[in-house]
């Protein structure tokens, strides 16, 4: 089975449109799945559409975190999905064509343990502004250079084989905006092949954080990063 992990802070005008366009184009394509919305201390209504999804459609879960924490529900999602298979997609960032090629890759035989979409690797499209685009290069640079990071980008779309990462999941000390490249970096060293898809990447809506806050929170993350996987 697979499992789409959404992150829901503050997404109550968007959350029910996107869960149901992304259940549609999984029944289209015959897809056994499910849907774990991981609402995180939102203070609009997202709760009440993400309980109210739950009621109406068997294949949607709803879970609750009680602080705004981006990483923290993606963990919190990975470990609760029921998927052989685990995606997370955001409220306003998803793409079933991506869907479809990430999981046949890590469906075939020798595939990769975790497919990520690109919005750094030949092909992808970047329609954001030249700031957001300056900042994404300029970690990844980082996370290749000072980390050995193999892949092109940590952050948005990936999928992944939920089985053996668990562990790994479970370890990672990391949340806010580091849990996934933390999770990814681990599994990279533990040996887990990466693989990564380009990808189209809009804005649809504000960036929930402005780059002044994200930036100084960044740099300090990535130095309890370096700490943690010292450790490790």
């Amino acid at each position: 089975m697979l499992s789409v992990v959404f992150p829901a802070h503050n997404e109550a005008p968007y959350l029910e449109a996107s869960v149901g366009e992304v259940l549609d184009g999984l029944r289209e394509r015959g897809r056994e799945a499910e849907v774990v919305i991981v609402e995180n201390g939102s203070t609009d209504g997202t709760k009440a559409v993400a309980e109210q999804l739950q009621r109406e459609l068997p294949a949607v879960r709803s879970l609750s975190l009680d602080v705004p924490d981006y990483g923290a529900a993606l963990r919190a999602g990975f470990l609760a999905a029921r998927g052989d298979i685990v995606v997370n997609f955001d409220v306003d960032y998803y793409d079933l064509d991506f869907l479809a090629e990430a999981v046949a890759r890590l469906e075939a035989p020798g595939g990769p343990d975790i497919v990520v979409g690109s919005k750094r690797s030949a092909g992808a499209v970047d329609t954001r502004g030249w700031a957001r685009k300056l900042v994404t290069a300029v970690f990844t640079t980082i996370l290749r250079r000072g980390f050995g990071l193999k892949v092109s980008d940590t952050h948005g779309m990936k999928a992944m084989r939920r089985a053996p990462l668990v562990p790994l999941a479970e370890a990672c000390r990391l949340t806010t905006d580091l849990f996934d490249t933390e999770l990814v970096l681990r599994a990279e060293r533990a040996g887990f092949t990466t693989a990564e898809i380009p990808v189209v990447t809009k804005e649809t809506r504000p960036a929930r954080s402005s780059m002044a806050r994200r930036i100084p929170r960044t740099v300090v993350g990535l130095v309890r990063l370096r700490r943690a996987l010292g450790r490790g």
